[in-house]
């Protein structure tokens, strides 16, 4: 990211700070990572990440429109380029039939607009957190089209 002039910021709910951890983790990271939001309480979502009460309880945490919010809402907090938003069950409790333990919603926001996507993972709270954080730096290693940011530690 740093060769490409871009920053990022993170709004973690079910990755708790994994994801903020692997990233600084990277040598040089300081040149384009902002940092985190650890929204893992809906009253940090709604005070600190403006999600709108109403869309929490309406549709869950655990959800497209959560995530999105979250996304959008720390992109322009920091003042950064890109964003990545986690909200899930990590487990092993919390779970229901419609959104079972390992139900994760990830948003990145890009320069030029919000995307969103539902992962089905395993029932093993670490496994759920690694997993996350992985289906992030790669998804987000796709979207700005440079090398797999997962192999970084």
């Amino acid at each position: 990211m740093l060769d490409l002039g871009c920053t990022l910021s993170t709004a973690e709910s079910c990755t708790g700070g994994y994801l903020a951890h692997r990233l600084t983790a990277v040598p040089g990271s300081s040149g384009y990572y902002k940092g985190s939001v650890i929204a893992y309480s809906n009253e940090i979502k709604i005070k600190v990440l403006s999600v709108p009460p109403a869309v929490l309880e309406k549709e869950g945490a655990v959800s497209e429109a959560v995530v999105r919010a979250m996304a959008q809402n720390v992109k322009r907090l920091m003042d950064t380029d890109y964003a990545i938003a986690t909200s899930g069950i990590a487990g092993p409790g919390g779970g229901t039939p419609q959104k079972p333990v390992g139900t994760v919603w990830m948003a990145i926001a890009t320069p030029g607009g919000c995307l969103s996507q539902l992962f089905h993972l395993s029932s093993c709270r670490e496994q759920n957190i690694v997993l996350s954080t992985y289906h992030a730096l790669r998804w987000l290693s796709e979207i700005i089209g440079i090398a797999d940011m997962t192999d970084k530690k």
